[in-house]
């Protein structure tokens, strides 16, 4: 029998690889009898940020990772195929049919029980603790007993999602940057004087608790979009409002700045405001990004918002099998254990997941090629300065270098990944699994 904590991604994850190798687990998960401050319903899987798993590049990083996670078997990417939207050449999912598609095979799983309500006390036995960003106070009393260090933090944020039917047309123009992946995004574009504008009542505006946040540390991958805009007037329009790669058919023209809105579902009833995670009041939020040409009678779904994610000093506390290094039967998965991202907090739940079933089952641990995406995560999880340590997602820098020198960033990039993937179906090929059906190990 395998514990699991939490019934996040990398939980979801988790369960389900150590399940399909014929292992018995609980998965217990809080939500919906308590919920957390950026959770909205009680499925297993919930996206509470965007709705993307970026780029779905085969070359690129993340695009490595998702083929690893699918060599794998992994549930999660399987549901993100079965439940893709339009995202030009990026991975974006409907997050409702997404969830309910991983708690609907998590549900149905024989060798997995579905235990609703908060855990206080680590459990006796093989344990895998994926509580994510947001773990409860009395959980995080319950880990620091297993490290020896505090928890580290920083402040994430969400962006707003609006109604399709409150956006003005007549204004907008869809399309994808470079003409990637079709008329995927709704662009509203902004001229000078309209980017002006609003840039000088974004900064104006009203921030929650703002000295609260005043000295927190944000992660650059989700950086809110008031706290950008800080940096320099044009600095979102090199970020998430650049322009190029997109014309105005009305004027034929690249405008002075873009806003995009990608599709929340598959009926395409919702958007997201992409690169608009933020921590502005409420009715500053609706009179702001009104201010946006097409979004003057915007409904707002859901506001933008900001939460605390915590993560533990993985270099200090954890062994490459993602053992706690106080105790080798305890196991750590997702965000908690120091990586950033959906997919990311995924892959470390999958090898958790892997480890600890084979662990119960008596078979030798298989060690993670650090070429692949999943063992360079590792390599950042073990290997960093602890002193400097934050949490990241997979890029380019994680990987080991390449024997030769390659000056060409796409033929490295296509080098890297090619290498990823030969090394990854050598680790899946040395577990030698036999998935079993039936007869679970207890």
């Amino acid at each position: 029998m395998i514990h699991i904590i939490g019934g996040g991604l990398a939980g979801s994850e988790a369960a389900w690889q150590a399940a399909k190798r014929g292992v018995k687990v609980d998965l217990y998960e809080m939500r919906p009898l308590r919920s957390t401050e950026a959770h909205k319903t009680g499925k297993l899987g919930e996206l509470v940020c965007s709705n993307s798993l970026r780029s779905d590049d085969p070359s690129s990083p993340s695009g490595v990772l998702k083929r690893e996670l699918q060599m794998a078997g992994s549930l999660i990417m399987e549901s993100a195929r079965k439940h893709s939207l339009p995202a030009g050449g990026a991975l974006a999912v409907d997050r409702e049919k997404f969830a309910q598609f991983i708690s609907d095979r998590i549900e149905e799983h024989e060798n997995i029980r579905i235990v609703r309500g908060e855990v206080e006390r680590i459990p006796e036995g093989v344990v895998v603790i994926a509580t994510g960003p947001l773990t409860s106070e009395t959980m995080v009393r319950e880990i620091r007993g297993l490290i020896n260090s505090e928890y580290l933090s920083f402040y994430d944020a969400i962006a707003p999602i609006i109604s399709y039917d409150s956006i003005d047309l007549a204004r907008v123009f869809w399309g994808s940057r470079y003409g990637k992946g079709g008329d995927d995004y709704i662009n509203c574009p902004m001229n000078e004087d309209e980017y002006n504008l609003f840039y000088d009542e974004l900064i104006a505006a009203d921030t929650v608790h703002k000295r609260d946040f005043e000295d927190a540390r944000m992660f650059e991958g989700c950086m809110p979009v008031e706290v950008m805009a800080s940096r320099g007037r044009d600095t979102l329009r090199y970020g998430p409002l650049k322009p190029v790669g997109l014309v105005d058919p009305g004027s034929g023209k690249m405008p002075y700045a873009v806003v995009q809105l990608r599709a929340e579902n598959i009926e395409k009833s919702s958007f997201n405001m992409v690169g608009f995670q933020c921590r502005i009041k409420w009715p500053e939020q609706k009179r702001v990004f009104r201010m946006i040409p097409g979004l003057e009678n915007a409904e707002f779904l859901r506001y933008g918002s900001i939460h605390r994610n915590t993560f533990i000093n993985a270099p200090l506390s954890v062994n490459k099998d993602m053992t706690f290094r106080s105790n080798r039967d305890v196991y750590v998965a997702g965000q908690l254990s120091g990586v950033e991202g959906y997919l990311e907090s995924t892959a470390i739940g999958l090898l958790a997941g892997i480890n600890a079933a084979r662990k119960i089952k008596g078979q030798d641990q298989v060690d993670v090629p650090e070429s692949s995406a999943h063992g360079a995560l590792i390599r950042h999880l073990i290997e960093s300065d602890p002193k400097r340590f934050q949490p990241s997602n997979i890029n380019l820098g994680l990987f080991p270098p390449l024997g030769e020198k390659i000056r060409d960033k796409k033929k490295k990039r296509e080098l890297v990944a090619e290498r990823a993937l030969k090394e990854w179906a050598v680790y899946i090929e040395k577990l030698k699994d036999r998935i079993e059906l039936t007869g679970a190990v207890e």
